[in-house]
C-alpha cells in the first residue's frame, strides 16, 4: 500500500491530504506538523483572534476527529530532523520513517529583527503562530505603547487591531512608503490616511536603529534620531520560505523550494505546495504568499500524486483586513505603468495596467470591482481605462 508524508500541518498540508482521500487514494496518509495544534487558520491570528472575536476551536481548518475519521493519521508536535531521499525516508529524531511520495509544505518563517538590535529582548512579537498571538495577546490593553517594526499588510493589520484596542501605536517603515512593496502610491496613501483617522502614527522613510531594554524592551531608537518609550514591540518585517528540511536533503531550492509545473521537486517521489514552494511562471519563477495559493497548489498535487499529470495554473488573489475596510486583491501588478482610479465614495478600486493590458485590482469595501477584475484577468481581457475610471459605468458592462 503506497504511503504518502506531508510535512508541514497548515493550510496547504491540510488542504492536500483531505483532496488526496476525495480523489480516492487508499492508501496511508501521515500528515506531520510540529505545532501541537491541529491545522488551523492563520489569517484570523493578527484580527478576530487577537481581538478575542474568534474563539481558539474556530481557528481549527477541521475538528481533529475529522483527520481520524478519514484514516488520516495526524501527527502534530512532530519536528522532522532529516529526509533522506535516496532510501526515501524521513527522520524524526531516533525514529525513521518510509515514504513513497512526500510532499513538503513547510510554509514560511517570519524575518526575525537580530539580536545586535535587540531582538532578543522579552516584549518583542511576531504575528505567525498561534503561540505567537497568545504570547502577544496579554500585551494588547488600552493605554500601551507598542511600536510596530514594518509597514506592510502584516504590520498594518497589527496595527489596526492595536489602535481597535484602544493602544498607543507607532509604525515606522524604512522604505519611502508603506505597502511600496506590493501596492502603488495610491494604495498607501489610502491606507496611510485611514490609520491616520484611527490615531496611528506612521513614520515612513526611517529604520530602526535598535530596541532598548536589560532584559524586556522598554524603547527604541530609530535612524532618524527619535528616541521612544514603548511597552512591547511586533515585528511584521515580512517572511521567508521554509526550506530548511529540502536543503538540508539537497533539493533544488530557487526563492523557495524548486518545483516543477505539476509541483515535483529536484527529487525523485518528492513534491511541494503553498508558501514555500515556487514555480514556473512565464519566462521566470513565482512564489505566492496566500492562503488561495496554499489550497490550489496544494489541490494540484494531491491529484498529480494521486495519478493526474495536471500542471499548476495559478489565478492570484489575496486579501486583507483593516478596521471596516475589506482589501481584496486580483492579480499581480509586478511591471505596471498607469494605475486608474475609481472612487464610488465607500467603494474604491486601483486598477493597474501595463500599456493596454490589466494587470491586477486593489479593491477597498468594493466586492463587484474584486469579482469583475478577478474575472477580467481569467479571462484574459483589459477593459478601457476611461470606463474603469468612471464610477457611472457599471462594471457588468466591462465583461463584455
Amino acid at each position: 500500500m503506497p504511503h504518502v508524508v506531508v510535512v508541514g500541518a497548515g493550510q496547504a498540508g491540510s488542504s492536500l491530504v483531505v483532496k488526496l482521500r476525495e480523489t480516492g487514494f487508499d492508501g496511508d496518509i501521515t500528515l506531520i506538523g510540529d505545532e501541537p495544534a491541529p491545522p488551523y487558520q492563520r489569517p484570523p491570528l493578527s484580527k478576530g483572534y487577537l481581538l478575542g472575536d474568534m474563539p481558539r476551536d474556530r481557528l481549527f481548518l477541521r475538528p481533529e476527529a475529522f483527520y481520524a475519521e478519514r484514516d488520516i493519521a495526524l501527527r502534530t508536535g512532530t519536528f522532522v530532523t532529516g529526509v533522506d531521499t535516496d532510501a526515501k525516508r524521513l527522520h524524526i529524531g531516533a525514529e525513521s520513517l518510509a515514504y513513497d511520495h512526500l510532499a513538503l509544505t513547510t510554509g514560511s518563517l517570519p524575518r526575525r529583527l537580530p539580536e545586535a538590535i535587540g531582538g532578543a529582548l522579552d516584549g518583542v512579537f511576531y504575528v505567525r503562530t498561534l503561540a505567537d498571538v497568545d504570547a502577544m495577546e496579554p500585551e494588547v490593553r488600552p493605554g500601551r505603547r507598542v511600536l510596530i517594526i514594518g509597514g506592510g499588510y502584516i504590520g498594518l493589520e497589527a496595527a489596526a487591531v492595536a489602535a481597535k484596542q484602544g493602544l498607543e501605536v507607532t509604525l515606522v517603515e524604512m522604505a519611502d512608503r508603506i505597502l511600496q512593496r506590493v501596492a502603488a502610491p495610491e494604495t498607501s496613501d489610502y491606507f496611510r490616511a485611514l490609520h491616520a483617522d484611527h490615531g496611528v502614527k506612521i513614520v515612513e522613510g526611517t529604520g530602526l536603529k535598535r530596541l532598548t531594554g536589560d532584559i524586556r524592551v522598554t524603547g527604541a531608537e530609530l535612524s532618524d534620531g527619535t528616541v521612544l518609550e514603548i511597552d512591547f514591540a511586533i515585528a511584521g518585517t515580512g517572511i521567508l520560505p521554509d526550506t530548511r528540511l529540502a536543503e538540508a536533503a539537497g533539493i533544488a531550492c530557487d526563492n523557495g523550494i524548486a518545483a516543477d509545473a505539476r509541483g515535483q521537486t529536484s527529487a525523485a517521489g518528492v513534491w511541494t505546495a503553498g508558501d514555500c514552494a515556487s514555480f514556473p511562471h512565464g519566462p521566470g519563477r513565482l512564489r505566492l504568499e496566500s492562503v488561495p495559493n496554499a489550497i490550489d497548489m496544494a489541490e494540484c498535487v494531491a491529484t498529480n500524486i494521486a495519478g493526474a499529470a495536471t500542471d499548476y495554473v495559478p489565478e492570484p488573489w489575496f486579501w486583507s483586513d483593516q478596521y471596516d475596510v475589506k482589501l481584496q486583491i486580483a492579480g499581480l501588478n509586478a511591471g505596471y505603468d498607469r494605475v486608474v482610479v475609481r472612487d464610488g465614495g465607500e467603494a474604491r478600486s486601483h486598477w493597474y495596467y501595463r500599456g493596454p493590458d490589466l494587470l491586477a485590482v486593489d479593491a477597498m469595501n468594493d466586492p463587484r470591482g474584486f469579482m469583475v477584475g478577478k474575472r477580467l484577468l481569467a479571462a484574459g481581457k483589459s477593459p478601457d481605462p476611461a470606463a474603469v475610471g468612471d464610477a457611472s459605468v457599471d462594471l457588468k458592462t466591462l465583461m463584455r
